[in-house]
């Protein structure tokens, strides 16, 4: 499949310095590029690579100013990541596998219902009362429980579970081994030391243009639902406990976890290994670095957090103590300093 420079340039809004006429068949990283390849400058540390590329056609800002010689086609964009990743999507939309049909051995449960331009992969299992849209497919070894609601255009990838009462809305993409549904660690104490399961009776709810990486969870809740509302981006191995709330648009790197009953705002990012403890909530646009852990709710929209080191609680709630009041501490220092 190819394309001119001028197609690609006309498809992402951009002017062409250069020869447009060039042929494109191939997306490359600027420094590994070969002819008939495209590939993007939006880092300036990368901006050596332009020099020497071997690709046909480079993305670069419609305010970049070479600062060498070059050889290779400019496509001037206003944002040369976010032109790239357009190019990528529409590369995988034409290129990517379009299964149609049932495959066999796989299990279609009594009173439930599926839209048209489906996919069902051998060893699937969808079980009773279930709806599912048009343009859904559903990949081996797939388990949908019973009464789950699925809309259209979605996409579960080998091994996911979902279990019984879950409702998706479309466009959501579930990765492989990923586990929908599962219960809540929800246990009771008791007085002998032993604990007593607390039931979860609750369900899971996933809105519209969700995606979820491989091997990650999100359990039901104790009563009520667990809500993942409409654009939230989850990465690889994260937990995500019951009756939380993610807000629109938030985006989760791997290894991140979440505790029971926390509602996280809108347009949030938690970066890689992040925590956040139980019964709080983090305002709008909240951004929490990686390795840190949130203790406390975040009131303030736009915050950004960062950093966090294990040790004894009662040392740290002393140490955290001093900690705040270190800005205070050094004004008066210098203060002292100044007057001797």
């Amino acid at each position: 499949m190819e394309f001119t420079v001028d197609q690609i340039a006309q498809l992402l809004d951009g002017t062409v310095e250069g020869d447009g006429s060039q042929m494109i068949n191939n997306l490359e990283k600027i420094q590994e590029g070969k002819p008939g390849s495209i590939g993007f400058l939006a880092n300036l540390k990368y901006e050596k690579h332009l020099y020497s590329t071997h690709c046909s056609a480079i993305i670069v800002s419609k305010d970049f100013v070479p600062q060498k010689s070059y050889t290779t086609t400019l496509v001037k964009v206003t944002d040369p990541y976010s032109a790239f990743s357009k190019l990528l999507e529409s590369y995988a939309e034409l290129t990517k596998p379009n299964p149609l049909g049932v495959e066999e051995p796989s299990f279609f449960g009594n009173d439930s219902t599926i839209g048209e331009g489906f996919y069902r992969g051998a060893f699937s299992y969808i079980g009773k009362n279930c709806t599912i849209g048009d343009n859904v497919k559903i990949y081996p070894q797939v388990y949908i429980g019973d009464n789950v609601t699925i809309g259209n255009n979605c996409v579960f990838h080998p091994g996911v579970k979902i279990y019984s009462e879950t409702k998706i809305g479309s466009y959501c993409e579930i990765h492989g081994g990923t586990i929908i549904g599962g219960d809540g660690f929800g246990f009771t104490p008791q007085a002998d030391g032993t604990y007593n399961n607390v039931p979860q009776l609750g369900n899971v709810v996933l809105e519209d243009h969700i995606s979820i990486g491989s091997n990650s969870t999100i359990d039901c809740a104790t009563m009520g639902s667990t809500l993942i509302k409409k654009g939230v981006k989850i990465d690889n191995h994260v937990q995500i406990a019951h009756n939380v709330t993610i807000g629109e648009n938030t985006v989760i790197a791997a290894q991140a976890g979440v505790a029971g009953s926390t509602i996280i705002g809108k347009n949030c990012v938690l970066a890689g290994k992040s925590s956040i403890v139980g019964h709080i909530e983090l305002a709008d646009n909240t951004t929490i670095g990686g390795n840190t852990g949130v203790m406390k709710s975040v009131i303030e929209p736009g915050t950004t957090l960062f950093g966090f080191i294990g040790f004894d609680v009662k040392a740290f709630l002393k140490s955290y103590s001093v900690f705040k009041k270190l800005p205070l501490l050094q004004d008066k220092l210098r203060e002292l300093e100044k007057k001797q």
